[in-house]
């Protein structure tokens, strides 16, 4: 249930704090007074959508926060999911909207989106107003009171499940067979590229090893010269310099026993003796080995111009690039030798996903006609009570060919107001008052069924009045006292049956106009009373009437 609701900043309130009782409760005040601006901020807690216009003028932020009593639900799933501190008795939601367009949420002081706020403030309040009184036409609603009475929400679930994962399977074998028509389609193509792919055994690397070689081979004459050069240059006897570095070595070794000195000179002379001797025997041997081949030579620029030509024809730039198409045109052509295959096995798991959710569906049909006799007659007596005794109605179930969310079915509800009257759907015939009173009906059967911690009636009474208007508020009464139902109203028929009664009013002064929301004394109850029997000026019959209808 709603424990506490706090507001700073919304709309005209500057700040207001409330607390709410259990049982049935019910909140009045003129037109224009600000009841809808209170829910409005409490809409902003179960989760919808934020607009700067909200905050009052000349604040920067606007904060809603409400406290519930959570005692009798398990919601620890929830919370572990979702990160946020459990506590299996209260929660606090909060919701903070800010100037620059931006809006925070909390679950116990835990950031959480906005969705996480909408889940968890759709299973603690369900707020009934005048425009949802045309929820009663939509045949999705109907299918929801049928299975929220036939207690299907855990079956429900699970075909939901199943139906979604066959309408997925279904999804991926259509575009498994698309892909099949399509690729069979280009397949000559797919295994011409292939198998010029396979010819040309490509390897990885290989073109620039290729590229380095054919510059190699395009000037081994000229580096065959210069390595000879170099050669001639070391090793010449009248002027190379290994000869000269051998002269140098031999005359400082002979300066050894004179000069000391000398010893460390030779060193160095022999060092660099014997590495250049090596270099021009290497030269000679390299020189050699360089050998223009015009056959290789031909050979790589063969194989670069079929590499070239590869990658022009598919427009990529690289030999890695060419293995990857490669082995992607494999992988092609290999779905398309086993296409058939596939096709076969997606076909048997679609119909076994179709057969799961078909029963499923069925089951879900059997309770929902289970429910139904006792559902229609239980409507009957309670909407009959309201004033409309000569009232019929049916909820028909009309088998589709095809499954959808909700199963095999499709709801229809009809109705009759009158004797000898046809029944025909509600939407056709309905009134607002009859509407209304249907919407009431329903709404305390659901409760029963599904248990909400609260509900909270806008103006369902609207179309209504006397003694109807009496026993609607019976009606609230009576399922209040298993659950917290709060009730803003403009008649006193129901205002008289509020365990706890609250007022919505505005204060003026010279600069701005307040949103106050207050519980009443008694003392103050029976003057609001009067005040929506008699209108402003209260009479003393009016504060009879309205001890009357207190006492009662």
């Amino acid at each position: 249930m709603l424990k506490s609701l706090y507001i700073k900043n919304y709309a005209l309130i500057d700040s207001l704090e409330i607390d709410f009782e259990s049982g049935f409760s019910v909140i009045t005040g003129e037109t224009g007074a600000g009841k809808s601006i209170i829910l409005g901020a409490l809409s902003l807690i179960l989760g919808q959508r934020a607009d700067i216009k909200a905050i009052k003028q000349g604040e920067n932020k606007c904060i809603i926060e409400g406290s519930f009593d959570v005692s009798a639900y398990d919601l620890k799933d929830f919370c572990e999911e979702r990160g946020i501190e459990y506590d299996p008795d209260s929660y606090i939601l909060r919701r903070e909207i800010l100037s620059t367009g931006k809006s925070r949420a909390f679950i116990n002081d835990s950031p959480v989106s906005l969705n996480d706020l909408k889940e968890l403030g759709g299973q603690l309040i369900d707020i009934h107003s005048q425009h949802q009184n045309l929820l009663l036409t939509d045949s999705r609603f109907q299918m929801q009171v049928v299975d929220a009475l036939a207690g299907n929400k855990s079956l429900l679930k699970e075909y939901q499940q199943a139906f979604h994962q066959y309408k997925q399977s279904e999804k991926e074998l259509a575009e498994l067979k698309e892909a099949v028509k399509k690729s069979k389609e280009e397949e000559d193509y797919l295994r011409f590229q292939y198998q010029a792919l396979h010819e040309a055994a490509l390897i990885e690397g290989e073109q620039e090893e290729l590229e380095a070689e054919q510059e190699l081979l395009n000037n081994a004459e000229d580096i065959k010269s210069a390595l000879y050069k170099i050669d001639s240059l070391l090793s010449n006897d009248e002027r190379g310099i290994v000869p000269i570095l051998k002269e140098s070595l031999n005359t400082s070794q002979s300066l050894t026993k004179v000069y000391p000195k000398a010893d460390e000179i030779s060193q160095r002379l022999q060092t660099a003796y014997i590495d250049l001797k090596d270099l021009a025997s290497e030269m000679e041997r390299t020189a050699e080995d360089v050998e223009f081949n015009p056959e290789r030579l031909s050979y790589i620029e063969s194989r670069l111009d079929l590499i070239y030509s590869l990658q022009k024809k598919h427009h990529i730039s690289l030999v890695s690039g060419l293995l990857s198409l490669y082995e992607e045109l494999a992988h092609k052509l290999e779905n398309i030798d086993s296409s058939d295959q596939q096709l076969e096995a997606l076909e048997k798991e679609v119909f076994q996903k179709y057969d799961k959710a078909l029963k499923l569906a069925k089951k879900l049909s059997d309770r929902r006609k289970t429910i139904i006799p006792k559902f229609e007659k239980e409507l009957e007596a309670k909407v009959a009570y309201l004033g409309m005794p000569n009232i019929k109605f049916k909820c028909e179930v009309i088998t589709e060919n095809h499954p959808n969310n909700f199963g095999i079915d499709n709801i229809l509800f009809l109705f009759s107001a009158n004797k000898n009257a046809p029944l025909q759907p509600v939407a056709n015939i309905a009134s607002g008052g009859e509407i209304s009173r249907l919407m009431l009906c329903l709404k305390s059967m659901i409760a029963g069924a599904t248990a909400l911690p609260t509900i909270i009636f806008d103006e369902i009474d609207t179309g209504v009045s006397g003694e109807i208007a009496d026993k609607m508020g019976q009606i609230m009464l009576d399922f209040g006292k298993n659950m917290q139902v709060i009730a803003i109203t403009h008649l006193p028929q129901i205002a008289a049956k509020g365990r706890t009664h609250y007022k919505v009013y505005k204060s003026d002064n010279e600069s701005s106009t307040t949103t106050h929301l207050d519980i009443l004394s008694d003392a103050e109850r029976l003057d609001e009373i009067a005040r929506m029997l008699s209108g402003s000026t209260i009479t003393e019959a009016a504060i009879q009437n309205a001890k009357a209808m207190l006492a009662h």
